[in-house]
């Protein structure tokens, strides 16, 4: 399989540029924000681009560093850089309003609850690895990049929705959230392991274990960073505001 690589090249550089613009017009946000973009578009491009595109085709071990790199580690990395927020803050009213709509409307409502995440998210690898798809996704260009689409998008969506930096219609309970992360990490893990007995279609015993190994151990550390991003806010949300307590007067006491 050819993989154009100059696309994928091209397309980061159009999103470094178009996140870099709204950066030069509100310099008050934070730069580690736009360094946090851009080496998430790095890792993602990565994936997609040679010599990696290659030797994610041909060895099962690189297809599941990929794996990481665009589905869980580019999101994670784009989602903290706040994009959507950003874009709030440097357009102008009308189109502001315009996105604000959309994030209301009932298919964003719908695909941001954290059940539907979770279903596109890791549903959507279990669909991958437990059956033909897989297979054919090395034979079909266009099934291709369509799965590795897939995979990004949902992984960009499952960060977003648990972590809930960005405006959102309804932000859900931490309690939903984490309930939600939990189970995540569950199939993961168990998707993982299950390469041990039950290799995916086409893959080798020993492909499938050196595999599985990176998927497992490689996902916890993403999922560590999620789960302690998500229990800090959750502590903010709910601890004292000093602030307050200082400002309270001797007799409200």
């Amino acid at each position: 399989m050819q993989h154009n690589s100059a696309t994928f090249i091209v397309i980061g550089l159009i999103l470094a540029l178009w996140y870099s613009n709204m950066y030069l017009k509100d310099r008050s946000w934070p730069l580690h924000r736009l360094l946090l973009w851009i080496a998430g578009l790095i890792f993602g491009a990565s994936v997609m681009v040679e010599p990696f595109a290659s030797m994610m085709h041909h060895r099962f071990d690189y297809h599941m560093y990929g794996h990481l790199l665009l589905g869980m580690l580019s999101p994670l990395l784009l989602v903290l850089s706040r994009p959507v927020t950003l874009l709030l803050k440097t357009s102008s009213v009308n189109f502001s309003r315009k996105v604000s709509r959309l994030m209301q409307s009932r298919y964003v409502s719908f695909i941001s609850h954290p059940v539907t995440a979770l279903i596109l998210n890791i549903g959507g690898l279990w669909v991958l690895y437990r059956t033909p798809l897989f297979s054919l996704m090395h034979e079909s260009m266009l099934v291709y990049y369509l799965v590795h689409l897939h995979i990004f998008l949902a992984g960009y969506l499952f960060t977003s929705v648990i972590i809930a930096f960005e405006p959102m219609m309804h932000r859900y309970s931490f309690k939903l959230r984490s309930i939600v992360l939990i189970v995540s990490i569950a199939l993961h893990q168990i998707l993982s392991k299950s390469f041990y007995p039950y290799p995916p279609v086409g893959v080798e015993k020993i492909d499938a274990e050196k595999g599985a190994m990176i998927m497992y151990y490689g996902g916890d550390v993403i999922e560590l960073i999620i789960i302690y991003l998500l229990c800090r806010n959750w502590y903010y949300s709910v601890r004292p505001n000093k602030h307050l307590i200082i400002q309270r007067k001797p007799e409200d006491r």
